[in-house]
């Protein structure tokens, strides 16, 4: 009997990555035997992350596209393109997968093109509530579509599209310590309120910003704060506070390598609208301010943030307003356990816990038809 064996292509930022490594983990569960084989972007992170969880990758040549789309430079972006497109059909050559999934990012888009040219079945996540180009141009060739957000039959055919939410980091579902033990961690208690500002592994400026010109309010609350800063602002940081002053409950950090003790803490999550964040916070029911960042393509964060905020599963600043009104809102929400209570309980209810497991079932049962391995379920 032949072994499932497929192929996860896509990454560029832990929000592609992540989902698609719960995919691989959950095929690995629901059958050991399966060989999974990455394909990635040379140079971009999926190609460290993607092996330390345990997993073969290969790179390609591949690069976003350059704006304006008319700069001659993306001649050789499209140059790269089509080199990474007949890489790719050697790898799916050798390899021989049975079905290929795309979550996303530079790569996906010459995979799932050449799978489908040599008959491949594929399948693609959408994270975001509104559909990227890449993926908009690959869900007319997937055979299935597994989306987040209702609504997106305006973006893909409607009779492939399947609801079934985000893929998360599994290990945030299940800490050990109790909530004031991951306080502890901080250096804060559950006696006061603890805030929870990340703006992602690189930082978020608008964020930091917020932060640095509301040390006088942070300082004089009865709140504790853990601020992710990013590694790229921290030497700027540090300077700031080094001059202005470092309130005492603020807790300052470039990066929190254990993000489930920090969500466990925190009674209010400030962050970007990314859509592995956003899965994250209605996985876990917190409370959250979520800030959009400006800087994404079709402003997608903005329409994830919006999907939350009309159905009162959280609240929602501009980028260029935050600076102002971002800690005094998050100070005022913290101080509402009534309405920290109804945002949790609202984005616990938008919340696909078993989306993995579903994805991976559906992959599985895309590979059945192409070399009708038996049903082991």
């Amino acid at each position: 009997m032949e072994e499932p064996r497929i192929i996860i292509s896509g990454g560029g930022t832990g929000g592609h990555i992540f989902p698609a490594v719960s995919i691989a983990n959950a095929i690995r569960q629901l059958r050991p035997e399966s060989k999974i084989l990455f394909i990635g972007a040379e140079g971009r992170m999926e190609m460290t992350k993607v092996p330390a969880a345990g997993y073969e990758i290969k790179g390609l040549p591949v690069r976003g596209l350059i704006r304006p789309l008319w700069s001659p430079r993306n001649v050789g972006v499209m140059m790269d393109f089509f080199k990474s497109k007949r890489i790719v059909k050697d790898i799916i050559k050798e390899f021989a997968p049975h079905a290929v999934v795309g979550v996303g990012g530079y790569a996906s888009s010459p995979t799932l093109n050449a799978a489908y040219a040599l008959g491949i079945p594929c399948l693609i996540q959408e994270q975001n509530s509104f559909a990227g180009v890449t993926n908009k141009s690959l869900g007319k060739k997937a055979e299935k579509i597994c989306v987040a957000y209702e609504g997106m039959e305006r973006f893909f055919p409607k009779e492939r599209i399947v609801l079934t939410g985000n893929p998360v980091r599994q290990n945030l579902l299940h800490v050990e310590e109790s909530r004031e033990e991951c306080a502890e961690t901080f250096g804060m208690n559950t006696q006061q309120p603890i805030i929870l500002l990340v703006g992602g592994s690189l930082g978020a400026r608008t964020l930091n910003e917020s932060v640095l010109q509301n040390l006088p309010s942070i300082a004089k609350s009865p709140v504790q704060v853990i601020w992710q800063t990013g590694s790229y602002y921290k030497k700027h940081i540090a300077e700031e506070l080094s001059r202005k002053g470092q309130p005492h409950n603020l807790f300052v950090t470039d990066f929190i390598s254990r993000m489930d003790q920090a969500y466990k803490a925190a009674n209010l999550v400030i962050s970007r609208a990314g859509a592995s964040s956003i899965s994250e916070l209605c996985l876990l029911g917190k409370p959250s301010i979520l800030v959009p960042s400006p800087n994404v393509a079709e402003d997608h964060q903005t329409h994830n943030a919006m999907a939350l905020v009309n159905r009162d599963a959280a609240l929602y600043v501009k980028d260029a307003e935050a600076v102002e009104k971002l800690i005094p809102l998050a100070l005022q929400t913290v101080a509402n356990p009534s309405l920290l209570e109804s945002l949790g309980r609202n984005a616990l209810n938008m919340a696909y816990p078993d989306s993995a497991e579903n994805i991976a079932e559906m992959v599985l049962k895309l590979a059945r038809t192409h070399i009708k391995v038996p049903d082991k379920s």
